[in-house]
């Protein structure tokens, strides 16, 4: 199963590369995640000249990507005034009927974010497993980057808004399995915040066919 998976991340990347990398563009943006790597793969062996392209990481781990791949990385704030990402590539942890995407799951949430809004194009990346009609049919929680102090707060807030799991778990702060103690710190030395909620969330179609938010459900327009 490990390599179907591995197969189809690879896929996607080939097809992403092919169909959707511009002819000359003066910055590309590079995401992050285990399917990433085969789009700097891609973009690798595409034959094309890539010695005047900018690759602009989302976090330590794209950056890496870029400089082993004898690319040449630029950071975010490095990017020129009024300057637009041409296109960017990034995977996502769940996509939905109607393209939006939970994001997060690899803690490199505010980066993506920055480099997304910023280009021309953005280009999500997945494999076969990452498709469901909504948002959290498999993925469990939705991911929020926040500062520190903010934590409690914005757990707060959210309990308000019915995060809340068919448990009964409410949002947590992520921490490490294995080798860290404590809260997972991102990028910005910011915590990630998992909000489970106990059923999909609706898409705007559902709300057209007039299903209604109900927080006491955990049922809300994403």
């Amino acid at each position: 199963m490990s390599l179907d998976i591995e197969a189809s991340k690879r896929a996607a990347a080939k097809e992403a590369v092919a169909n959707h990398f511009p002819e000359n563009p003066r910055f590309v943006g590079i995401g992050s995640g285990t399917t990433i790597v085969y789009v700097v793969q891609a973009i690798k062996e595409s034959g094309r000249d890539l010695s005047r392209i900018g690759f602009v990481p989302t976090g330590y781990q794209s950056k890496q990507l870029i400089i082993n791949a004898g690319l040449l990385p630029i950071e975010f704030d490095a990017l020129p005034d009024g300057a637009m990402i041409d296109i960017a590539f990034d995977g996502a942890d769940e996509v939905d009927d109607e393209l939006n995407c939970i994001k997060g799951g690899g803690a490199c949430l505010y980066q993506e974010k920055l480099v997304a809004m910023r280009a021309n194009v953005f280009i999500c990346v997945a494999d076969y497993r990452k498709l469901q009609s909504r948002l959290l049919t498999k993925w469990p929680t939705i991911p929020i980057e926040v500062e520190p102090k903010a934590a409690r707060q914005v757990m707060a807030r959210l309990r308000l808004m019915g995060s809340c799991s068919a448990a009964g778990v409410g949002p947590f702060i992520r921490e490490g399995v294995i080798t860290k103690a404590g809260p997972i710190k991102t990028d910005q030395d910011f915590f990630i915040v998992d909000a489970p909620f106990p059923q999909p969330l609706l898409t705007s179609a559902d709300l057209l066919e007039g299903k209604t938010q109900d927080p006491h459900k955990g049922i809300w327009e994403y």
